[in-house]
């Protein structure tokens, strides 16, 4: 495994963070796998060297949370040893305050996390999106006092707009309070739109960037095609039909299939690859419902992508519409 910087920061993490969104309850998400089936993928990421574990409390509405909190005691890791990253701002409720990035909601937020992965702080706690109702100053002074209070040590922000990124470092800045360290977006071969304002943004202000959906939900590796669904995910997961479902995608798809086959990797090894290779990028946050996900994940590290390969990758490519930020 490899450790880097999150960022500008202190915090040591591995270059791939193990996403704990497969794992909860299939009364969420029907492709989820209950805890049973996800401590034994959960133990052998950290087996590999993977000390960094995103979720977020709307996955499996907590149970994703518990399963993780859970597993840290199950398997005996030290807690000085694992980083835990989750997030807040999706519905946890049917009430107007149960979400949002409104101090209320934050102070319970943070209350419920905490208790449900069994720990009384959380390494990096992030946004999971922007919050259009509640006011720059009144986030990033929420948020400031979780650090303040130990609850957290770093702060994090997931998909946005770079100007709206700009605005809460610009609160966090006036006021003298904790910043966002890093940004979890949306990146892969197939969705680039990112490159144009977001990637400079963070390597200007020295964000570490650890993206969401590197191998496009199924699509870079083929389980997801034109006209059919190899596993259950691809079959029932409808996000992913919405957001990939254009011609290029798949075209791009077939050009890491091409690629991947002459190199003599997998689809996900050569895709993962790419992710890595670019300055901004501390670690992708990489799904796995097989060991199989976890052992291609962990060759991409040590992959070496070609120039003439990364241009074959990149030269099909097509803009997108904005995509992932809902």
């Amino acid at each position: 495994m490899q450790y880097t910087r999150l960022g500008s920061t202190g915090l040591k993490v591995s270059r791939l963070c193990l996403g704990m969104m497969t794992y909860g309850s299939k009364q969420w998400r029907q492709w989820v796998l209950e805890e049973e089936d996800s401590i034994p993928l959960i133990a052998k990421a950290w087996e590999l060297g993977i000390n960094f574990f995103d979720t977020a409390d709307m996955y499996s509405l907590g149970v994703s949370e518990e399963i993780l909190g859970r597993a840290i005691k199950t398997l005996g890791i030290p807690r000085d040893k694992i980083v835990i990253a989750t997030k807040l701002y999706n519905p946890m409720g049917d009430d107007p305050n149960h979400k949002g990035l409104g101090r209320k909601h934050l102070h319970h937020s943070i209350e419920n996390s905490l208790r449900r992965l069994q720990t009384d702080y959380i390494d990096l706690y992030q946004i999971h999106r922007f919050d259009y109702e509640t006011p720059a100053e009144e986030v990033m002074d929420g948020l400031d006092g979780v650090v303040k209070s130990g609850k957290a040590l770093y702060l994090g922000a997931s998909s946005m707009f770079a100007w709206q990124l700009a605005k809460l470092q610009h609160a966090a800045d006036k006021a003298g309070t904790a910043r966002f360290v890093s940004m979890q977006n949306h990146y892969n071969l197939a969705y680039r739109e990112e490159e144009r304002e977001m990637i400079p943004f963070c390597l200007d202000q020295g964000l570490g960037m650890i993206p969401w959906s590197p191998l496009a939900r199924g699509v870079l590796t083929g389980s997801l095609k034109r006209d059919s669904r190899d596993s259950l995910r691809a079959q029932t997961d409808t996000y992913a039909q919405q957001i990939y479902s254009r011609e290029n995608d798949f075209q791009i798809a077939d050009r890491v299939a091409e690629v991947a086959s002459a190199r003599g990797v997998s689809r996900a090894t050569l895709a993962l690859a790419w992710v890595l290779s670019k300055k901004v990028v501390t670690g992708p946050i990489i799904g796995a419902s097989k060991q199989q996900h976890l052992l291609d994940a962990v060759a991409a590290l040590n992959f070496q992508l070609d120039p003439s390969d990364s241009m074959k990758l990149e030269e099909l490519y097509e803009p997108h519409p904005i995509l992932g930020h809902s």
